[in-house]
């Protein structure tokens, strides 16, 4: 069976047995700030399984694109050497949120490797946890599993999400690839080789581990289980190594065309062919190469593979190549690799590109240390300049040190990294932990889409990180209610403030954010109190919810705009909106021109004059995607997404349609008017725009106004004549200080006449060192110019002070730029001075700030020549 065959019989079978076929999340989890990148199939149920959010099956199937190469799970320095290591891979798997259990999900694994797949039971071992009578029972004698070929495991058999939370027992099931593969089973001595190896994990969650360590039994004890696709397939396609199957084989034998290889057993040639898999799909889920967090480890991905190209042989631009390739084998299970295909491929250009400039210096620059090493490590300075200045990752500089039979010194390494190697692992900014969380039943419903205003009541109260029972006058902390028309923060929309008001207790709302499913009103009791179980009237600030408004719905006409005018590359990065203002960050390579910025302001205003009504729809992601909206980057989806339309509607379409859970304008003329304030880059591909809308717009214009109206009264004209006025006064400022410059050189001239009788002979050659009062640097260059012609053979240092600062200009003559060079003189004088400065051998210029000092210097520079000259 091919890959994508045994992919859709997965599926199906689970489809058939009543499970909800749900689509692969995005790589950049949604919904966990745990994680650097989505690792595993369960990771967009997360929530679910914690019974923060519900969904309208209880049993789903999914075939998971994963990656592990940072943070915790990093697998990126084993990729290419052994047989089942990948940065990128894909995980099916089946899930039951408090439906079926261990029975079930035993029996369904068993029927689908042995009669979906026809797997010889006798090549199949079973492990279950030490504990879990109940699963060996199930294996033992339901299904029949011989206990020849089954064992009971301690910690390799239990699986936690945290070190507190769900948690439980697991059983995996291995597969035997025969005698003549060394390896004994699983638990014995030697179970860590490859005979035996594990294709299916089944976890059953039915514990809650909580802050001691105690294990509390789950209500609803949930399933989770997880088979790596590339290792099924090697089962099913009789090979013992990953890389020997149908999709591999595909992607190795387009990028042994592309770099001239024709070996598939090529270490180098195994890591191009995995890594275009993660950075390909990394990239289509909007990862960017950069110098932090995701997209670091990206560019650490790229290089790598770009290095082992560079070690075949191959010194031209290959790995976008291989994309078309991908494409071919994983497009039609992944529809986001063709409609992202030209993105991924002018980003893996231009990085590789960047890394074309420095790769050969980098290489020669190790190359010439390990040549003189003394040992067998490589000193960590070296190692830390490799990534400073040559953007080597530490993970390339440890594959060609390991491929030497060498060790890099990582002490050193971390001691002269300090700061920047804490930028380089910017994972540890993902290592908070949901268990730090207050733990809710339930979720708040939201009201705020109809009003501002609505009653709720009470469900808890946390104060100082911990639940109470009530909040007394002055106090703050966190309420929570069981409805409410706060809207909480996210989607780049900042949280509603307002007020709660039960009976005498006010409360201020200063902030409202997302607590799992429950909105949680962050401010202070102002008077009275407020206690759980209360019936209280939740009103929002009105203006500032509209003014907020204004910004949320002009940054999906911004979007499409871009769109238009950039191209169908641009997708967004991540947002902000709040009363003031909006920034909208988005995937573009180069910056936006003042042209192109005004065709999007103006785009984007002209939908707001045509004043079309702003229509909202619930319904399943699906339908959503059918009708072309746009999901937005990093953000989780429910199964029930709210789509926004908005802007004028055309043959092709609605001009903006995107999934959003913010709040809204009724029509597009209620955002008045749209005012770009700002562009700039914030990291490699990607760009912000900052804007304003409505009054603050307006009042933005009155500002501009007032200020053009200021500038042409100073200059006694027109406001509509002012570019004119300007115009002119620059042409005569140019012209006058044409003249300035003119009259220095006179004066400096002039002065200089008599410069050549301050000469003094040094061994024979003339030496002139003196400083001219009112000269700038051009000045300076002509009078030594004229002192060179004058002396026929000689040295000359000219300086002139001004402002607290001295211009330098050193000339020496042709016949002696072999003897003593400028700039030899130049640096010594600037030097003297505390400044620098530099140049040829016949002309140098520079400059100081020690003023004082000059009168000496200038003295000192026959001494200097006499000590120097050759």
């Amino acid at each position: 069976m091919k890959s994508a065959q045994i992919r859709e019989a997965f599926l199906n079978y689970f489809a058939e047995q009543g499970h909800t076929r749900v689509a692969s999340s995005s790589l950049v989890p949604g919904n966990d700030p745990t994680l650097l990148f989505t690792n595993a199939g369960m990771v967009q149920f997360k929530d679910t399984f914690l019974g923060q959010e519900s969904r309208p099956y209880l049993r789903a199937t999914s075939s998971q694109r994963c990656v592990r190469a940072g943070g915790k799970h990093n697998d990126l320095e084993n990729v290419g050497y052994t047989a089942r290591h990948h940065t990128f891979f894909e995980m099916l798997g089946n899930f039951s949120f408090g439906d079926y259990f261990k029975r079930e999900a035993i029996q369904f694994a068993w029927q689908f490797l042995t009669e979906v797949l026809g797997l010889p039971q006798e090549r199949l071992w079973v492990t279950v946890h030490i504990s879990d009578d109940e699963a060996a029972d199930i294996w033992l004698k339901e299904i029949g599993v011989s206990a020849d070929r089954f064992s009971r495991l301690d910690e390799d058999n239990f699986w936690q999400m945290g070190d507190t939370g769900p948690c439980g027992p697991s059983s995996e099931i291995f597969y035997d690839h025969g005698e003549d593969v060394p390896g004994g089973p699983p638990g014995s001595e030697n179970d860590d080789l490859d005979r035996y190896i594990e294709i299916w994990n089944l976890v059953f969650m039915q514990f809650e581990r909580s802050a001691d360590g105690e294990l509390h039994p789950l209500p609803k004890p949930s399933v989770d289980t997880g088979m790596g696709l590339e290792r099924i397939a090697a089962v099913m396609q009789g090979v013992h190594s990953n890389y020997e199957i149908d999709l591999f084989q595909a992607l190795l034998k387009a990028a042994g065309q592309v770099v001239g290889c024709e070996d598939t057993e090529e270490k180098s040639l195994r890591v191009i062919a995995d890594h275009i898999r993660s950075c390909s799909f990394l990239i289509a889920d909007g990862v960017m190469p950069s110098n932090e967090g995701r997209g670091f480890v990206l560019r650490r991905i790229i290089r790598r593979a770009v290095r082992h190209g560079h070690k075949l042989g191959h010194k031209e631009i290959f790995f976008y190549k291989l994309v078309p390739a991908l494409v071919e084998q994983m497009g039609e299970a992944y529809p986001e690799l063709h409609e992202k295909q030209s993105i991924i491929e002018e980003a893996l250009r231009k990085e590789e590109e960047q890394f074309a400039k420095t790769l050969d210096k980098g290489l020669a620059l190790l190359d010439d240390a390990l040549a003189s090493l003394d040992g067998t490590e490589v000193p960590g300075e070296l190692v830390f300049t490799l990534h400073d200045t040559y953007g080597f990752p530490t993970d390339l500089t440890q594959d060609i040190a390991r491929e030497r039979g060498l060790t890099l010194d990582m002490a050193g390494y971390d001691e002269a990294m300090n700061a920047q190697r804490e930028r380089a692992r910017a994972a540890g900014k993902f290592k908070q932990d949901y268990s730090d969380n207050i733990e809710l039943e339930g979720s708040t419903e939201f009201l705020g889409y109809a009003s501002t205003e609505a009653t709720g009541k009470v469900v808890a109260i946390v104060k100082d990180g911990e639940r109470v029972d009530t909040l007394e006058e002055g106090e703050t902390g966190a309420v929570v209610l069981d409805r409410t028309p706060f809207y909480a923060e996210s989607g780049g929309q900042v949280g509603d403030s307002g007020y709660l008001q039960a009976g005498s207790g006010r409360f201020e709302v200063t902030d409202c954010v997302k607590l799992g499913g429950h909105h949680l009103h962050q401010g202070k009791a102002l008077s009275g109190s407020l206690t759980v179980g209360d019936e209280v009237t939740a009103e929002v600030a009105g203006d500032v919810r509209q003014s907020t408004a204004l910004n949320h719905s002009a940054t999906h006409l911004l979007h499409a705009a871009l769109r238009k005018v950039l191209g169908e590359h641009v997708t967004q990065k991540g947002s902000l909106v709040d009363s003031e203002r909006l920034r909208f960050d988005f995937s573009h390579p180069e910056a936006v021109t003042a042209k192109q910025l005004r065709a999007v302001e103006a785009l984007v205003n002209s939908q707001i004059r045509a004043n079309t009504p702003v229509e909202t729809e619930e319904t399943d992601i699906e339908t959503a995607k059918s009708k072309g909206a746009m999901a937005l980057f990093g953000e989780k989806y429910g199964d029930t997404v709210r789509v926004l339309s908005m802007g004028e509607r055309t043959d092709t379409g609605t001009f903006s349609v995107e999934l959003c859970g913010g709040t809204h304008v009724n029509r597009t003329g209620d955002i008045g008017l749209l005012r770009i304030v700002g562009e700039s880059g914030i990291a490699s591909g990607q760009r912000r725009i900052e804007a304003v809308t409505g009054a603050h717009a307006l009042a933005l214009f009155d500002e501009a106004q007032q200020r053009l109206d200021h500038a042409a009264a100073m200059l006694k004209a027109r406001p509509d004549t002012l570019a004119d006025k300007v115009e002119q006064l620059l042409a005569n400022n140019r012209k006058l200080e044409k003249e300035v410059a003119q009259l220095k050189t006179r004066l400096a001239s002039g002065a200089g006449g008599d410069l050549t009788n301050q000469a003094v002979e040094v061994d024979g050659v003339k030496v002139l060192a003196t400083s001219i009062e009112g000269a700038d640097a051009k000045s300076l260059r002509d009078v030594a110019d004229q002192m060179k012609s004058k002396l026929g053979s000689g040295i000359v240092l000219l300086a002139a002070p001004a402002d607290g600062k001295v211009a330098l200009v050193a000339a020496v003559t042709k016949d002696l730029t072999k003897r003593l060079a400028a700039g030899d003189l130049m640096r010594f004088a600037a030097g003297e001075l505390g400044g620098k400065g530099g140049g040829r051998p016949d002309m140098a210029q520079g400059g100081g700030t020690d003023v004082e000092s000059l009168p000496g210097v200038l003295k000192s520079v026959p001494d200097w020549v006499k000590n120097n000259i050759k």
